[in-house]
């Protein structure tokens, strides 16, 4: 009888650690679209910036130093280039047909390197340089950029009957192309401050970046950001000072928010049920700018956010670990 009650006492506790938490919530904790449960491996605690790498030199001059903060450069992610040198007025990089301006910071100068998802690998591709000192005179630095093979996963996504209008091709391009056309502008003024970016919600991450998705067995894309597991009407924040450049209703990414950083860094934030910001605001790090919801190309309570870097889409969370001044 004792061992009786001792295994029914057992099953009550466990029983408590089960059932409790969906009261809190009312209901099972939401998955992403794709169904999925959060990604196997999420940091605990969650993808904060990590602490300044070393730095190598890569290519110099008589006057001025660039140096690499990487090895390679994986698709889809990005990275820092440092130049350095004595009577430097600016920098300027061409990579990938791309400008890219160097932001000072002290006396050195700072420059991201981004590379799209879907960018061809190889060990030859041109990075220039262009210095210019004080004096006015100019020099080049030269150098090669080895892209690597990202690691991105395949999903099979179902979509609800009723939002099968979604699943159309020309809507999901021409969505592309009205954002593409806003994160390939570039403005000379770093918004962010030296603590960096950060998640817009601290909670699991669910469905990766860069994945290769299939919906409903017919439509082929690429996921241009992290989902990041939610319930309705969560606050979201800013994950980092900025100047929100779209505010509006797109037919995938639902009720919308972009936010321009400053030298080719924009965040964007999917699927409000409202929206706490109108375009040409300016926001801080950390604020709140909307709450998650259902809206656009969602089968349930969803939040998408994605980061854009020299007008191309990169991995948000890699963004987030990496230190950047």
């Amino acid at each position: 009888m004792n061992r009786l009650t001792r295994l029914l006492s057992l099953l009550l506790v466990l029983l408590t650690f089960i059932v409790l938490p969906l009261r809190a919530q009312d209901q099972p904790p939401p998955t992403d679209e794709s169904g999925l449960d959060a990604v196997a491996g999420t940091p605990i605690p969650l993808p904060t910036r990590g602490a300044r790498p070393a730095s190598f030199l890569i290519a110099e001059n008589d006057r001025a130093q660039l140096h690499f903060f990487f090895q390679v450069l994986p698709q889809g992610t990005t990275d820092l280039m440092r130049v350095v040198g004595n009577d430097i007025a600016n920098a300027r990089a061409l990579f990938l047909g791309d400008l890219i301006d160097f932001f000072p910071i002290e006396d050195d100068f700072y420059g991201l390197i981004a590379t799209g998802m879907e960018q061809a690998t190889g060990r030859e591709n041109a990075l220039a340089v262009y210095v210019t000192f004080t004096d006015g005179t100019r020099a080049t630095l030269e150098a090669n950029v080895e892209i690597v093979q990202g690691s991105f996963i395949r999903q099979q996504v179902t979509l609800a009957p009723d939002k099968g209008y979604l699943l159309d091709t020309e809507t999901e391009q021409n969505e592309l192309a009205r954002l593409e056309s806003i994160i390939s502008g570039y403005e000379q003024e770093r918004r962010w401050d030296e603590t960096g970016f950060q998640l817009p919600i601290p909670a699991a991450l669910t469905s990766p970046f860069g994945a290769f998705r299939t919906f409903n067995g017919t439509l082929n894309t690429r996921h241009t950001g992290w989902d990041i597991r939610t319930t309705l009407g969560q606050p979201v924040l800013a994950s980092a000072a900025g100047r929100v450049v779209f505010a509006g209703t797109l037919p995938i990414r639902g009720n919308y928010v972009l936010i321009d950083h400053g030298y080719g860094v924009f965040t964007g934030y999917a699927h409000f049920s409202t929206t706490h910001v109108t375009r040409g605001l300016d926001v801080e790090k950390g604020q709140v700018i909307g709450t998650t919801g259902d809206t656009g190309r969602t089968s349930g309570p969803h939040f998408h956010w994605e980061l854009a870097g020299n007008g191309d889409w990169v991995d948000s969370v890699q963004f987030v670990e990496m230190w950047v001044p």
